[in-house]
């Protein structure tokens, strides 16, 4: 960014500040780095003094870096500076990391949650009023995600991107692209002698794609298996499948359920490799309908989704990575699952080692 164009987005968010906490008397630092501070901009309005640290992404790379920024600056600051982390907009992900971490934030386009003595903002449902023109790159397309999900099930593991194309049986362009657009993005660290890469912080890799992950895009067919219990209806399908040679695994609650019998679920969801004929369906006593459906059939949009299968008590489930984004799209206490799922299951130090 300009150093024209970087004043006039940080006048920008003094005018926001300005107007949400209707002061007039403004003192506004656009070079806090002449005090020894490493952020963009210190703001006082009225009793309440900001330290804002600006980033031109909201991915979760470029928030938690902010984060870190303004917990290093602030403890040499005033008592009572709030810190605040600005961007042009603000996703899922980077709310929560803010609320986790105890940090405000503000966007550009006109979102914020701001806490602070004697000050409550909260402003959402704003759109986004910086969507980029044409088609972005998207590393966590149906294909381009089998490297994250091989990268997110052996962290540990620097990588060659030979490897990668190998063993994700991607193209090797394709591996190149996104791994080059991963390491911009700051998710991803590598060994300089050998040349392989991991997750730089696997937690960030993982609410990244989260944040992107839509679990509607796979072909869902949804229908009714008539048993006594769900877990019976997992059974017999399962059942089914094996008889009939079927590649299939669990996902979703059913899944969730078999790893840490996390609550009663109604909706088991079932990952099949191929279209279920009729026949199959028949054998499987499934009837199709949205109504009342308890059993989901889930044909992928990438084949990737059963990288890291295993089996659990007989039963094969996709790897806990896979179960956990799939849980954003169920229903019932399906965040709650993902949640528990994810502190017994997906625990990775910061840097992987």
């Amino acid at each position: 960014m300009s150093i024209i164009k970087e004043k006039e987005t940080l006048r920008k968010i003094v005018t926001l500040i300005k107007e949400w906490t209707t002061t007039e008397s403004v003192e506004v630092d656009f070079n806090p780095a002449e005090k020894g501070f490493e952020i963009d901009l210190i703001q006082k309005a009225g009793s309440w003094v900001f330290a804002v640290e600006y980033k031109r992404s909201g991915a979760a790379p470029f928030i938690v870096g902010a984060i870190e920024t303004l917990h290093k600056n602030i403890k040499k600051m005033t008592k009572n500076t709030v810190p605040v982390v600005a961007v042009p907009f603000m996703g899922e992900t980077g709310r929560r990391l803010c609320e986790e971490r105890k940090v405000s934030w503000l966007d550009l386009s006109g979102n914020a949650d701001i806490t602070a003595p004697g000050l409550r903002i909260h402003i959402e449902g704003k759109p986004n009023k910086f969507k980029s023109a044409g088609r972005p790159k998207d590393i966590f397309a149906p294909k381009s995600s089998r490297i994250t999900r091989h990268l997110l099930i052996s962290p540990k593991r620097y990588i060659t991107q030979r490897e990668l194309t190998n063993e994700t049986n991607l193209d090797e362009g394709l591996v190149s692209r996104v791994v080059r657009e991963m390491e911009k993005g700051g998710l991803l660290q590598r060994d300089s002698s050998a040349g392989g890469v991991r997750p730089k912080d696997p937690n960030i890799l993982l609410d990244a794609w989260h944040e992107k992950y839509t679990f509607s895009k796979h072909s869902i067919i949804k229908g009714f298996v008539a048993e006594r219990s769900s877990n019976l209806a997992v059974k017999s399908l399962v059942e089914t499948f094996k008889v009939n040679i079927i590649n299939y695994a669990l996902t979703g609650l059913s899944a969730a359920w078999l790893l840490s019998s996390f609550a009663n679920y109604r909706t088991s969801s079932v990952y099949l490799s191929e279209e279920p004929s009729k026949e199959l369906l028949k054998k499987a006593n499934f009837t199709k309908g949205e109504k009342g459906s308890n059993v989901w059939l889930v044909v992928p949009n990438d084949e990737g989704v059963f990288d890291g299968a295993f089996f659990q008590e007989d039963i094969r489930c996709v790897h806990p990575v896979q179960i956990y984004l799939d849980l954003k799209g169920h229903p019932e206490r399906a965040k709650e699952a993902a949640e528990r799922l994810r502190g017994e299951f997906l625990t990775w130090e910061k840097d992987a080692v």
